[in-house]
């Protein structure tokens, strides 16, 4: 059992996807896969990186043809418990056993979380790209560097020990190593991805905006409030000024 494999076998995903800051990320992300998707029937989807299901299972439940693909062997199992309308199955996202252009959309949430080269997170997102038909569509999700530079460094009173380290460079730039685990970008990255990919940039979001930061304000919002707060994260997603301070950023991107 890798590293990986062990992280995932004690943290609860569903868990965090049910709390209201990630309730916020679903929304706003589910909100942009149907736009996509429209008034389309039973299309093929592939799900890299699916954690234990939750948009899998969404969108099974629409109709869709979903094939959710996780490197961790108990999430795998989860989604299979799930719904058992996905075909789950456990994969490498640098090497899917699907053949070209097999699907309509492809999301990839997970991998480049925790892939830590550029190399090897072009090589995911081209992998991705190779079973996304022409014309279709591939979602990648980053963790944001500022984001966790401001609640790990400063919030939880990491700075000092990461800068010491060398984990924090002295333009605020995480030095990402595998021991870590999480792989943190800046839009310059994400952009550059985006290009070497050779495809066209459909939208870039911030699914989340600052909800990471005011989790215990979201907490005591009724249950008014905190629609209205998902209509408000709804209305500034999109606005430049404001993606790089985003936790999770959404890249769609069209074949």
């Amino acid at each position: 059992m890798n590293k990986l494999e062990m992280y995932y076998n004690k943290f609860n995903e569903d868990k965090r996807l049910l709390s209201r800051h990630g309730q916020v990320e679903f929304e706003v992300t589910k909100k942009y896969i149907l736009s996509l998707i429209g008034s389309q029937k039973h299309l093929n989807i592939i799900d890299i990186g699916a954690g234990t299901g939750r948009y899998s299972a969404f969108l099974a439940d629409l109709g869709h043809n979903v094939t959710a693909v996780d490197a961790v062997q108990k999430n795998v199992s989860q989604i299979r418990l799930k719904n058992e309308n996905v075909v789950a199955m456990k994969g490498n996202a640098l090497k899917l056993k699907f053949k070209d252009e097999t699907f309509d959309i492809a999301l990839l949430f997970g991998p480049v979380y925790h892939l830590f080269t550029f190399e090897d997170k072009l090589k995911a997102i081209m992998e991705a790209k190779r079973v996304v038909r022409k014309g279709g569509y591939v979602l990648v999700m980053y963790l944001m560097n500022d984001y966790a530079v401001i609640t790990h460094a400063f919030k939880e009173g990491a700075l000092m020990q990461s800068l010491k380290d060398g984990k924090l460079g002295q333009d605020f730039q995480i030095n990402n190593v595998e021991d870590d685990l999480y792989s943190y970008v800046r839009l310059e990255e994400i952009n550059s991805l985006a290009s070497q990919s050779q495809m066209q940039r459909h939208k870039i979001i911030g699914v989340d905006g600052a909800t990471d930061y005011i989790r215990p304000t979201l907490n005591k919002l009724t249950d008014e409030e905190f629609k209205i707060f998902i209509d408000y994260q709804l209305s500034i997603c999109e606005r430049p000024e404001l993606l790089g301070a985003s936790s999770h950023v959404l890249d769609i991107l069209k074949r």
